[in-house]
């Protein structure tokens, strides 16, 4: 990558985006239903212009592609080497419910792969980045940033789950693992889950239900700079190719897993 790491810039626009949601947060809001039925609010669309211009500012050669304004052809974006994956407000129905697991998420594609990443916990005051090979961090409020790591997965064996998702291919999953160990579920919101995950406070974040690429990319590069994995069910890293539309397949994130237990998840 030949573009500078501007993460203390990219920390300051996640900031400002989450102080623009939280004016909305736990108030009276409209809400609409875009065509694919999920929410979105004047919170979202606000962190989205936000979002978009300071970018536009700050790599004004790069492309920036936000869930709010996801309609760009593939014919257009086949033609990007790297653009900025955006989503302003991940975990909207946590919003809406007034619950503090919504998250602001950034981050770089290169090429199909995620570079790097800024996760902002607006409610929280917390903001998570890193990137594969540049290492991962998390700072609450003012204090200093401290180095985050994945852990050896424990005993029990801590996964963290959507609150509102799950699917019969994940609770197979799930009747696999508790088959064989101990295994202690966290139900949390948004790209949140990741976090867990990258700091070590959980061993495993398996996804069989539907997301969006928007979702797990920033995050993604946390959990990869914090030495854990997120990978498809084919064992690949997982990618961001260009293709019509923006859901993903399946994936686990996950820490430092042993071998035997890897192949268990992956069925």
């Amino acid at each position: 990558m030949n573009l500078p790491i501007p993460f203390a810039e990219l920390c300051q626009i996640t900031r400002q985006a989450g102080e623009k949601t939280l004016a909305w947060w736990k108030q009276p809001l409209e809400v609409i239903d875009k065509p694919d039925h999920s929410p979105v609010t004047a919170a979202d669309l606000a962190a989205h212009v936000l979002i978009t211009e300071a970018l536009q500012a700050l790599t004004p050669g790069i492309p920036v592609l936000s869930e709010e304004a996801a309609d760009v052809p593939l014919s257009e974006r086949l033609n990007w080497q790297r653009f900025w994956l955006v989503d302003p407000l991940d975990g909207t129905k946590e919003f809406i419910a007034g619950t503090d697991e919504f998250t602001v998420n950034i981050a770089l594609i290169e090429d199909g792969e995620v570079v790097l990443g800024v996760v902002g916990v607006p409610a929280k005051n917390v903001v998570y980045w890193g990137g594969r090979g540049l290492g991962a961090w998390r700072q609450r409020g003012n204090d200093p940033a401290q180095p985050i790591l994945a852990r050896d997965a424990g005993t029990p064996l801590t996964v963290v789950a959507s609150r509102r998702h799950t699917s019969p291919e994940q609770e197979a999953m799930m009747a696999r693992l508790e088959a064989t160990q101990p295994v202690n579920r966290v139900n949390v919101g948004s790209s949140l889950k990741f976090c867990l995950v990258a700091e070590g406070a959980a061993d495993l974040y398996p996804r069989f239900g539907p997301t969006s690429q928007w979702d797990t990319a920033a995050a993604q590069a946390v959990v990869e700079g914090a030495g854990g994995l997120v990978i498809g069910l084919d064992g690949q890293r997982f990618s961001y190719p260009p293709r019509e539309t923006w859901l993903n397949p399946f994936f686990i994130a996950l820490g430092n897993m042993p071998p035997a237990l890897l192949a268990e998840l992956l069925g």
